[in-house]
């Protein structure tokens, strides 16, 4: 193989090589348990609850760990009777780390599922 074929041939590769690249980037993504939840996910510590009482908690708040925080409307949790939502109190006096999936409805952060992030 002469030098001219040669440089094409291995540039012909480095575009082959930078094209699956790109492809694997912009379809690939990483592989998502079939067991966990479908929704949003967010882990932060709770900063505020807004209740009457430990049994009706409407809503809470989530400090994330890059400054941000995000509002919680209480939905149906799927898990509530591992996690009831009185739960979130003992967290917020701990400062201790919660899991919540949430989706989206109407402009709203809905939780629907809550665990232990720790």
């Amino acid at each position: 193989m002469d030098r001219g074929t040669f440089r094409l041939f291995v540039a012909a590769l480095a575009v082959i090589v930078v094209a699956v690249a790109v492809a694997a980037a912009v379809f690939g993504g990483t592989a998502r348990d079939p067991e966990a939840p479908q929704g949003e996910e967010a882990v932060g510590i709770v900063s505020s609850i807004d209740s009457e009482g430990l049994t009706n908690v409407r809503a809470f708040t989530l400090l994330l760990p890059d400054g941000r925080e995000l509002e919680f409307a209480i939905g149906t949790l799927e898990n509530g009777a591992e996690f009831p939502p009185g739960h979130l109190a003992e967290h917020q006096a701990l400062a201790s780390p919660i899991r919540v999936w949430y989706r989206t409805e109407g402009g709203a952060l809905v939780a629907f599922r809550l665990e232990d992030a720790e």
